[in-house]
């Protein structure tokens, strides 16, 4: 009877705090679920046997409202490459603040391997709809391309800014440099798709990123100049 009486008593909590929610803290926290519930799916099924369906049951709701949010898989798959890029995002804003030049660039990198260890499925989930977004008509290639584009204009300020600061050889071609770190870093990632269990790998890729960086951005001194 005891048992009875908790078990009735945490649902009505439990029904008087839903109560409480407002309409967007609702479906802020459908969304967050439906989020997880298609990474989850999206890593261990892929993309073709990703149901909308399912999508919305894992997330325990009803089998229509994933379809009713997003409309189609195309729409969930593009929800759902927003989402990470946009935690991705904070992360680096956090990992950046106030740095420029080959200082961001190196914490930039080092938060990207931690994200790769710290969040493996939603970095496995991002990247799998990342490369498949190369096929013709997919329709997230459009948002992905934008993602791309963005990472660059960060690097490209950031070594804008360490040149004016003469801390990158002003000599440096800042687009192709950064257009160089960013791709590695795609590539690094790939890796790891291919070989999961290579974190110690992927590690020393990413410091082996760091150390292409400050070759190719050092200011050239007067003394090697002479050498």
């Amino acid at each position: 009877m005891h048992y009875v009486m908790i078990k009735t008593s945490a649902r009505q909590i439990d029904k008087h705090c839903k109560a409480r929610f407002t309409q967007a803290e609702r479906a802020a926290l459908s969304d967050e679920r439906m989020l997880e519930s298609a990474i989850k799916l999206i890593v261990e099924r892929g993309t073709e046997k990703t149901t909308l369906k399912e999508v919305g049951e894992l997330a325990g709701y009803s089998r229509g409202l994933a379809g009713y949010r997003f409309g189609s898989k195309q729409g969930l798959f593009s929800f759902v490459v927003h989402a990470i890029s946009e935690k991705w995002l904070k992360e680096l804003e956090k990992v950046t603040e106030g740095k420029f030049g080959l200082d961001a660039i190196c914490s930039a990198t080092d938060a990207h391997y931690h994200f790769c260890l710290d969040a493996p499925v939603h970095v496995r989930a991002f990247y799998i709809l990342w490369f498949e977004s190369i096929s013709p008509g997919s329709k997230t290639r459009e948002i992905i391309t934008a993602i791309h584009q963005r990472r660059q204009r960060d690097v490209i300020e950031w070594i804008n800014l360490g040149v004016e600061s003469n801390s990158i050889d002003t000599a440096v071609n800042v687009e192709a440099v950064a257009a160089q770190f960013c791709s590695a870093l795609v590539g690094i990632v790939y890796q790891w798709l291919v070989n999961p269990d290579s974190m110690d790998e992927i590690k020393e890729l990413h410091n082996g990123l760091k150390c292409t960086m400050e070759t190719v951005l050092k200011p050239v001194s007067i003394a090697e100049l002479i050498d």
